[in-house]
C-alpha cells in the first residue's frame, strides 16, 4: 500500500511550466489540501478493501483509485461518494471530485490531435469545465459515474478541436480566394509565389498591413515556418501570434475585396 501512494508523490512532480496549466494549476491547490499540517481526508474503506486507517488523505485516494489493481465496485462506491458530496456540500468537495479526474485528463489530451493554433491550456480548461457542469449535474446513482465524466471532457474538447480546424479552414480558404483571384488579373502579371510576395509590399506601401505583420503572413502562409518557432522568436504565445496574424489577413483581405471591386 505505502509504495503506492510514494510512487504518486514522484509521479506529482511536474516541469514549472506545467503548473501554469489549468491541470497544473488545479493539481496544486488540490496537493495543497492533501499535505496541509491537516490534510482533507476521505474514508478509505470506500477504495480499499483493508486500509491501515479509517481515512486517507484525498491524493492517496486518487492514487488507489486509478490503480488497475482496485476492484470495479470500489471504484464505482468511491465515485458516488464523491459526488454526492461535491453536489451537497460544495467546496472543497467539488474542486476534490474535479481534481480527481486529472491523471485520465492528462493521458487522455496527450493523444488528442490539435491543431497547432489551439493552445493546450485552452484544451484543458475545456476538459475541466465540461467535468464540472456534468458534476453537477450527473445523477449520483448513475453507475460508472467517472465514465460520464470523462465521456463529457471528450465530447468537449473534441468539439473545440473541430470548431478551431473549421475556423482556420475558413480564415485560410477566405485569405487564399482573394489572393488567387488577384494573382489570376492578367494585368498584374502576378503568378506564384514571388508575386503573393509583391501583393504583401504592395500592401505594406498602402499600409493595409505593416512590415512585421507582412514578414509573419510570408513566413507561415508562403514559407511554411511553424507557428510555433516564431512564436518563441517573438516571446509571445502561438495563440497570441495566430490572432495577430488573423487580424492582419482580415484586413488584406478588405483590401483585395475593395480592390477588385474597382477593377
Amino acid at each position: 500500500m505505502h509504495h503506492r501512494h510514494q510512487a504518486h508523490r514522484t509521479d506529482s512532480a511536474r516541469p514549472h511550466s506545467d503548473l501554469r496549466s489549468p491541470l497544473g494549476e488545479l493539481e496544486q491547490v488540490f496537493l495543497a489540501l492533501a499535505r496541509r499540517a491537516e490534510p482533507l481526508t476521505f474514508p478509505a474503506h470506500l477504495v480499499c478493501n483493508e486500509p491501515d486507517r479509517a481515512a486517507w488523505p484525498v491524493d492517496r485516494v486518487r492514487t488507489h483509485l486509478a490503480h488497475p489493481s482496485t476492484r470495479a465496485e470500489l471504484r464505482e462506491q468511491t465515485w458516488r461518494e464523491l459526488v454526492h458530496r461535491a453536489q451537497t456540500l460544495g467546496e472543497p468537495w467539488d474542486m476534490v471530485a474535479v481534481a480527481m479526474t486529472v491523471p485520465v485528463l492528462r493521458r487522455m489530451l496527450a493523444r488528442l490531435a490539435r491543431p497547432a493554433h489551439l493552445e493546450r491550456a485552452e484544451v484543458e480548461q475545456e476538459a475541466l469545465a465540461a467535468v464540472a457542469v456534468t458534476l453537477r449535474s450527473v445523477d449520483a446513482g448513475t453507475g460508472r459515474l467517472d465514465r460520464e465524466l470523462f465521456a463529457a471532457a471528450d465530447r468537449a474538447v473534441h468539439r473545440l478541436v473541430y470548431a478551431a480546424r473549421r475556423r482556420t479552414a475558413r480564415e485560410t480558404g477566405h485569405t487564399a480566394a482573394h489572393l488567387n483571384r488577384l494573382c489570376s488579373m492578367p494585368h498584374l502579371e502576378c503568378g506564384g509565389s514571388v508575386d503573393e510576395l509583391g501583393l504583401l509590399d504592395r500592401a505594406v506601401v498602402a499600409r493595409v498591413v505593416d512590415v512585421a505583420e507582412a514578414r509573419l503572413i510570408a513566413r507561415t502562409r508562403l514559407d511554411g515556418e511553424p507557428m510555433s518557432r516564431l512564436a518563441i522568436e517573438r516571446g509571445v504565445s502561438a495563440r497570441q501570434l495566430y490572432r495577430y496574424r488573423h487580424a492582419a489577413e482580415q484586413r488584406l483581405a478588405d483590401h483585395l475585396r475593395r480592390h477588385l471591386r474597382d477593377l
